[in-house]
């Protein structure tokens, strides 16, 4: 397996096999996939020559998989019963696909409470895991990462308090970690550019979660402003985050064995993300 640490989101399309290619393609030495469809319900059952595509082409590129990401659709703090069901299940399917398919990690968005308040939709949030862990039992090791949101509208984990909140209502917490990403705590007013700042915010981060639960970066520079609550990405150094911050989280010792993994324009021929991690990797050079 790759001992880097830089990667990118790479596509299932045509066979989720074919995501290490990209990622080969890429420069990659980790990945992000969907483990299915992220804008449908309905999940085709894997086949035994899918897995088979998949363990081959994985040992054969050497490269590793820090996590899946799921579906869009899914909202675990929904407070209509059917929609939060019909969550809760597909929640829970690709707990068990990430589990077939040995990645570690499924990232997801906390969810939004629409209205109902946002106690109430952690409180569901929470109650969902509790019960994802009781059905599973000990046959996962899948760890569960909430991801930092830029908190637009009514979705939650735009603050690091809600996400401890909601780690603090699940019972059985060893398999709850965080997927922290860039763009996202600068659009939610988290400073993250000059040195001091960066500190500040990681020192709240480790006080209030723990270093110890953060398993991904998402590294994305963001187009909107700081403190906006508003999530576009952006190419590393292109946007109004600034080269300056990725130096400091590559650079973190702190850090060190956690993938750090891009979210940003592909451009033609995976050429986006070969630029942003070429930029990655010298940023930690130029700092040794």
């Amino acid at each position: 397996m790759s001992s880097g640490r830089f990667g990118s989101h790479q596509s299932i399309a045509g066979g989720i096999h074919l995501a290490f290619e990209r990622g080969e393609s890429a420069t990659c030495d980790t990945l992000q996939i969907f483990n299915k469809s992220n804008n449908q319900w309905a999940a085709r059952q894997f086949t035994a020559e899918d897995l088979e595509l998949w363990f081959d082409a994985w040992q054969r590129s050497g490269l590793d998989v820090a996590c899946a990401h799921n579906s869009y659709l899914i909202n675990l703090a929904s407070p209509d019963p059917a929609l939060h069901e019909k969550s809760y299940q597909s929640f829970k399917e690709e707990v068990e696909r990430c589990q077939t398919l040995l990645v570690p990690n499924l990232v997801f968005h906390p969810g939004s409470h629409v209205g109902s308040g946002a106690d109430a939709g952690m409180k569901r949030i929470s109650t969902s895991i509790n019960r994802l862990f009781d059905e599973l039992g000990n046959d996962t090791e899948v760890t569960l990462c909430l991801e930092t949101t830029a908190g637009t509208g009514s979705n939650l984990g735009a603050t690091f308090e809600e996400l401890a909140q909601i780690i603090d209502g699940v019972e059985h917490t060893a398999r709850m970690g965080v997927c922290l990403d860039t763009c996202h705590i600068f659009a939610a007013g988290y400073a993250i550019t000059e040195a001091e700042d960066y500190e500040t915010t990681m020192l709240k981060f480790s006080d209030i979660i723990g270093l110890h639960r953060l398993q991904v970066i998402h590294v994305n520079d963001s187009k909107m402003p700081f403190d906006s609550h508003r999530d576009r990405h952006e190419n590393i150094g292109e946007g109004l985050i600034g080269l300056q911050a990725f130096r400091h989280f590559v650079n973190d010792a702190r850090l060190a064995h956690v993938p750090m993994l891009l979210e940003t324009p592909k451009g033609e021929e995976l050429a986006g993300d070969i630029k942003n991690l070429r930029q990655l990797r010298r940023l930690q050079k130029s700092a040794s």
